[in-house]
């Protein structure tokens, strides 16, 4: 067994550790299980000698009472992972620790911080003289403590600092690290961003698959779970299929009865997902499966309002009457298919911000570090990242030859499971708008050049012709002629 740094007061710790809620602790955790001397700190004091007391025996740890002996333990160039919550709180230890710390100290925050933070305080922190890395850590306290994804980004040279304790603490996939460096300033928690907004529509497809199941093909909970079962031993086997087999087959102990059933229909959100539609919004990328997944977490929460308007509002009644065998597998397809166009709407987001932000984003080590130890982990990941090794940029993951084929193969079983839900009145923002997306994308003429007429007559906002180039504008409310705006 470690003797713990507490018991040789004269060593140095490699890294410290400082917020240590279940995140915080796991990770330091699995850093000293690694074999890493870490130094631990709360601002709570007492928060710190519960974790010495609970997990002190399974590495060198060095716990510290105050900063400054935090910072004291550290050997330099001192490296410090904040594991704080977002906003203010972040600012709040940087602000503490920058007067602590010497030129070329690494502060990294691993938490959920937004993007635009990051690269503010990147700035921030560099005019003081020290280094800053945004991480994105997903895989929820299990990954932190037993291998979690990893998205570092910041300072190049900083990142060299640390990239062996962190990819000796990632999941690994096929003797992979699942941790790679993502690109400067905000870009490892852009990227984690991403994989947010991905899960949130992951998720809300999922749960639309269970609405159907349940309200049209009439199925129990534990025999809607051994159909999960059966489909994550598929192309659809991935982390989120395999726990949702578990969550619905679980019995509640009170009732006896399936435990989904009695837990409230209203989702929670932290932000991360209604951060990549907005950030979608001002890239003008298309994010329709994402946006839409946020968009239901928010309705789920009008549940007052959804209780009166279901008294009052006609429509169908969901029912059994469809043939449950062939709407089971059509189920399966079009979960199959709205997942691609969610990968490919969240990986076209991806390119569209590091060509914003001079990132370089290498997009297939995205999906490569994706397949182990984050929450949309998936054998699915394994076609993205050989899709971008055979063809390198790639626009959309839809024009690659396997995706075109796998959507062209389930479209029919998509669109009758589309059809079938709106006849029995279930709402399926996700499965829709996918196929909305899809339908829109494969269309060489839409009805867009209307939407600029309109847009030219009542605010003069002129429109592109076909045949010939230049901007134009009619007088509409005048003599009706055309004229050419840009001569």
């Amino acid at each position: 067994m470690t003797v713990p740094n507490a018991n040789r007061p004269d060593a140095k710790s490699r890294i410290g550790v400082t917020g240590l809620a279940v995140m915080g602790a796991n990770l330091a955790r699995n850093i000293a299980r690694r074999g890493t001397p870490v130094a631990v700190h709360n601002r709570t004091t007492a928060r710190t000698r519960e974790f010495m007391e609970a997990y002190g025996s399974e590495g060198s740890f060095t716990p510290a009472e105050s900063l400054e002996d935090f910072v004291a333990a550290l050997e330099r160039p001192r490296r410090i992972i904040v594991m704080v919550k977002a906003g203010a709180p972040v600012d709040g230890v940087i602000e503490e620790l920058a007067p602590l710390l010497d030129e070329g100290d690494i502060i990294i925050d691993a938490g959920n911080s937004h993007f635009p933070d990051t690269k503010r305080r990147t700035e921030e922190c560099a005019a003081r003289g020290l280094r800053f890395m945004g991480v994105g850590v997903s895989g929820g306290e299990e990954g932190a403590l037993l291998g979690p994804s990893i998205m570092p980004g910041g300072d190049p040279a900083a990142y060299a600092e640390v990239e062996g304790v962190l990819t000796s603490i990632a999941a690994q996939v096929d003797g992979t690290p699942c941790c790679v460096y993502v690109g400067p300033d905000g870009a490892g928690h852009y990227v984690k961003m991403v994989h947010n907004g991905i899960e949130y529509a992951d998720i809300q497809l999922i749960a639309e698959a269970y609405d159907l199941l349940t309200h049209v093909a009439g199925l129990d909970a534990p025999a809607i779970g051994k159909i999960f079962e059966e489909w994550n031993s598929g192309d659809l086997e991935s982390f989120l299929i395999e726990i949702t087999a578990e969550v619905l087959q679980k019995a509640d102990e009170r009732t006896g009865g399936p435990l989904v059933d009695v837990i409230l229909d209203e989702a929670e959100q932290k932000g991360t997902g209604r951060w990549t539609a907005i950030d979608a919004l001002d890239l003008g990328v298309p994010l329709t499966g994402i946006t839409e997944a946020v968009f239901a977490r928010t309705l789920s929460a009008l549940r007052d309002e959804r209780r009166a308007a279901s008294t009052t509002l006609a429509g169908p009644v969901p029912g059994a009457g469809e043939d449950r065998t062939d709407l089971v597998d059509d189920i399966r397809q079009a979960l199959y298919a709205s997942k691609v166009v969610a990968y490919a709407q969240g990986f076209a987001q991806m390119r569209a911000a590091s060509k914003a932000n001079d990132w370089d984003l290498d997009l297939g080590a995205m999906a490569t570090i994706w397949r182990g130890g984050c929450i949309i982990r998936a054998q699915f990941l394994n076609r993205i990242r050989d899709a971008y090794a055979e063809h390198g940029e790639i626009e959309n993951l839809l024009m690659v030859p396997y995706f075109t084929e796998a959507v062209a193969n389930a479209q029919h079983a998509w669109r009758r499971v589309v059809t079938t839900a709106t006849q029995q009145g279930v709402a399926i923002p996700a499965f829709a708008s996918s196929l909305s997306y899809y339908d829109g994308y494969r269309r060489e003429r839409g009805p867009a050049n209307l939407i600029q007429g309109l847009r030219d007559f009542f605010g003069a906002h002129t429109y592109r012709r076909v045949d010939a180039k230049g901007s134009f504008h009619t007088r509409w409310a005048q003599d009706g002629s055309e004229v050419r705006t840009d001569a």
